[in-house]
Parts: structure tokens; C-alpha cells; sequence
């Protein structure tokens, strides 16, 4: 649990100078600095050490640390002046959480901003990394990824967004395909214009030529002077999804407009001139949508000029981790949460699924187990109902007994590896200082280890 806290609060968090993490009673468990010439303190000066030891200047009112673990609710962005035990001086933003086993606290751990000077806490937080919820476009830096698919096809949107040429787009429902028409627009010289956007499955085709092309007043019963999306888009984008869902009908008069530069109202006589970059997308392959007659072959060359293809979820599963954490920080912000991450349980569960409704079923996962969660970490309980099916099957897999414990099996193995060794130590040395040099580790920290083995003197 505590190298699972280490990684997810590294990954949450913009900036990290310092992090420690104490146990229930307030002793040192885990410490780390990244600022050396700040704090130079080191992990073996400090391990095993009471806080109010390392930092004799705090009391158990001063203490973030303290007031956590009594408490058992997190204090954020807390400036305060450290001295430690070698009498070095440190200015810090701290922001501080508990560590829960189910309703019990069972320690806290605290990350920290130094300040090289007083003054400058006035404009520095500790704070998460903020989503985008600005409502406005997408652009190519909200397409999270650490795959390098997804990175060559952000390279390939800046390349083609400025020009003229249309592009269609291949990926499964929920991959973000809308996403990355937006981020075609928002990269070119059109962004300041229209972005339409207009999914045409299941519209009858009369129904969807009218949107697309306008009505006149009078061409049928109701029917007014109305601007169709070509028109609406003039001088920006056009993007229409599911293409391969559109009757044949449609496919022929979008096809004609295109080629023409120009769209008929629906009653109409006069052409209309337009100018428009259209972007449009399949969730089935397009070839074979051309061979089961869904969409026309001569649209497919004419809208196929360029064709990005997003891969799905189950095949980079780098990003589903990655895509993990981004959803935990956005909902941490929107939901007032301060979850770290997902337990191991759910980590196995989530490398194993399918992932058939890709990005968008995962993001309504980590939304729905926020609703529920009642710890720091997400856990298998937390999952939809038909996620839990897989938790059954995964746990019957061999050498699924690792989940049998809510611990790390490596947790459980360091600590009797750790143990033995200072039984032996012990047992060849004369005394505790002789036992902690042999050990390499201060003798507080071996007193500490002791206590927590329950290893006699």
C-alpha cells in the first residue's frame, strides 16, 4: 500500500519538492526530497523518527502530519517554517492527506513546495492538475496519451489541419473521434469560424437532408427558410459522424456537394457557394462498410483524403493507466474528492477487460466509482456490477492469490526478508549500534523496526 501511495500521489501532482509519510503513532515510514540543496535531509537520518523529532520546531498543534492523523481529514496548501534536527531552516507549502484503512487512519502523508524565501508562498499552491473545463473546443493537447500511436496521429492533425483536404476518421465508439475533429479545427486557421458538428445514424433521410441542406418556405407542409449545416459552417468545419450509418440517398447528394462547392436548399432553385473543410468518421472499418454496402465507394476516395485511424483501448494499454490517472485528477477537482488511485485488485481487472466502449466506458467507470468509493484508493467493490464479474474471474486464475490480501504479496515477502536480516544482525552483534552499522540504518530506525516486527532485544 505505501509504494502504491508513493507512485499515485508522484503522478497526481504538478510539482513535488519533498514527501514523507508517517504511520498512526507519527513515525517516519517513507521520505524523499527532491530539492538537496533545500532539505538535505536523507531517508536514513530520518526513517523510524518521530516527525516532532526530524522537526523539533513543530508541536502536535503545528504539525500538518499530526493534525491529519488526528483528524482524519486533509489540510491543503498549508504554509509553515520547518526547522530540522540538523538545524537547517525550510519554507514550505504542504499539502497533507490521511492514509485510511476503511474508516481508520492508519497514517498520513504529506508533500511539500519549498519556497526559497517567505515572500513567495503569496502565489504558489500545492494544487492538482486541472483538467480542461473551460468549454470551449478541443485541442490537440487534450488528446491524453502516452502511446505512440496516439502521439503520431497529434502530429498528423497539426500537419493536415491547415489545409483544404478532407479527412476521415476510423476508430470504435468511444474512442474520441469527435475529439479529434475538434482538435483538427481548433489547429488550423479556421478555428475563429464554425465548428459543426452532426451525427447522421439512425435520421431518415429526408429528415437529415433538410438539416444538412436548409429548407425554403413552403417545399412541404411547415417548412420555413432555414440555413442547412453547410451553409451554417461556411468558412469552418463540418464534421459528420457515422457516416456509414447514412442512406444511400444522402450519401449521394453530400457527395455532389462537396464535389460542387455549392448546396441547394431542400424547395430551393439557387445554389449556394460554400467553402467548408469537412472531416467525417466510420466506428466500422471502412472497407468493409464499401462492401456491405453502407457507404458509398465513391464517397469513401472523396471524403478519405486523409484517414486517421485511433486505435483502440484494449490495444494500448499504457494509456488505459495513463487515462486513469487524468480521470482521477478531473474528478478529484470536480467532485471535491481527493482519491489517489486503484488498488491492485482493480488494476488486474482493468489490465484483463476488453474495454469495448474504449476511453468514454472507462472515464464512466472512474465517475461512477467516485460516486461510491469509501476510501482513498478505488476498489473492486467500487466497479459496475458487470465489471465484477471479471473481479470473480480474474481472482480463479493461477497465482491469483495475491489479492487474497488487501497487502502487496511483495509487501509481505520485503517484510520477512527484512526481519530475518536484523534477527541475524542481532544476533551477531553485541549491542544495537554494533547490529544498525552492520545494517546500514540509523538506530532509531532500528528501534523502530524492531517494534514493528515485534523483535525482542
Amino acid at each position: 500500500m505505501l509504494r502504491r501511495y508513493v507512485e499515485q500521489l508522484l503522478s497526481i501532482y504538478n510539482f513535488i519538492d519533498g514527501l514523507m509519510i508517517v504511520n498512526a503513532e507519527g513515525y517516519v515510514e517513507y521520505f524523499g526530497t527532491f530539492r538537496p540543496d533545500v532539505n538535505n535531509l536523507k531517508e536514513q537520518d530520518v526513517l523510524g523518527k518521530h516527525i516532532l523529532e526530524v522537526y523539533p520546531n513543530l508541536t502536535e498543534e503545528t504539525s500538518s502530519l499530526l493534525q491529519v492523523l488526528r483528524q482524519g481529514k486533509p489540510i491543503s496548501n498549508q504554509y509553515q517554517t520547518l526547522s530540522t534536527f540538523k538545524g537547517q531552516n525550510i519554507n514550505a507549502v504542504n499539502t497533507t492527506m490521511p492514509i485510511k484503512d476503511g474508516d481508520v487512519v492508519i497514517g498520513a502523508v504529506d508533500v511539500s513546495r519549498y519556497l526559497d524565501s517567505p515572500y513567495e508562498r503569496q502565489n504558489i499552491a500545492l494544487t492538482l492538475r486541472e483538467a480542461n473545463t473551460s468549454g470551449a473546443y478541443y485541442t490537440v493537447d487534450d488528446i491524453i496519451t502516452n502511446s505512440q500511436s496516439m502521439m503520431m496521429i497529434k502530429e498528423r492533425i497539426r500537419m493536415v489541419a491547415d489545409t483544404d483536404s478532407s479527412v476521415l476518421i476510423y476508430g470504435e465508439t468511444g474512442t474520441g473521434k469527435e475529439l479529434v475533429a475538434q482538435s483538427i479545427h481548433t489547429s488550423s486557421c479556421r478555428r475563429k469560424k464554425k465548428f459543426v458538428s452532426q451525427n447522421c445514424a439512425a435520421i431518415p433521410a429526408n429528415l437529415l437532408e433538410s438539416i444538412l441542406f436548409g429548407t425554403t418556405k413552403g417545399s412541404y407542409t411547415g417548412a420555413e427558410n432555414r440555413p442547412g449545416l453547410f451553409e451554417i459552417a461556411n468558412g469552418g468545419t463540418l464534421f459528420l459522424d457515422e457516416i456509414n450509418s447514412m442512406e444511400m440517398s444522402v450519401q449521394a447528394k453530400i457527395l455532389k456537394a462537396i464535389e460542387e462547392k455549392r448546396v441547394t436548399r431542400l424547395g430551393g432553385l439557387e445554389p449556394i457557394p460554400i467553402e467548408v473543410k469537412i472531416v467525417s468518421a466510420v466506428n466500422e472499418n471502412p472497407i468493409k462498410c464499401i462492401s456491405s454496402r453502407k457507404l458509398r465507394e465513391d464517397l469513401f476516395y472523396r471524403l478519405s483524403v486523409v484517414q486517421l485511424t485511433i486505435p483502440p483501448l484494449r490495444e494500448r494499454i499504457n494509456d488505459l493507466f495513463f487515462m486513469v490517472s487524468h480521470f482521477i485528477r478531473e474528478y478529484n477537482i470536480k467532485m471535491n474528492r481527493s482519491i489517489i488511485g486503484i488498488d491492485e485488485r482493480v488494476e488486474a481487472v482493468f489490465r484483463e477487460y476488453d474495454w469495448p466502449g474504449n476511453v468514454r466506458e472507462l472515464k464512466n467507470v472512474i465517475e461512477g466509482a467516485f460516486n461510491v468509493a469509501s476510501s482513498d484508493f478505488i476498489q473492486a467493490k467500487d466497479l459496475p456490477e458487470y465489471l465484477l464479474h471479471n473481479v470473480a474471474r480474474i481472482e480463479e486464475m493461477p497465482g491469483a492469490d495475491v489479492f487474497e490480501d488487501p497487502e502487496f504479496a511483495l509487501d509481505r515477502a520485503v517484510a520477512d526478508y527484512e526481519s530475518s536480516l536484523i534477527r541475524r544482525a542481532l544476533s551477531e552483534s553485541d549491542n544495537l549500534v554494533e547490529a544498525a552499522k552492520k545494517l546500514k540504518i540509523s538506530k532509531q530506525s532500528l528501534h523502530y523496526k524492531m517494534g514493528k516486527y515485534g523483535i525482542d532485544k
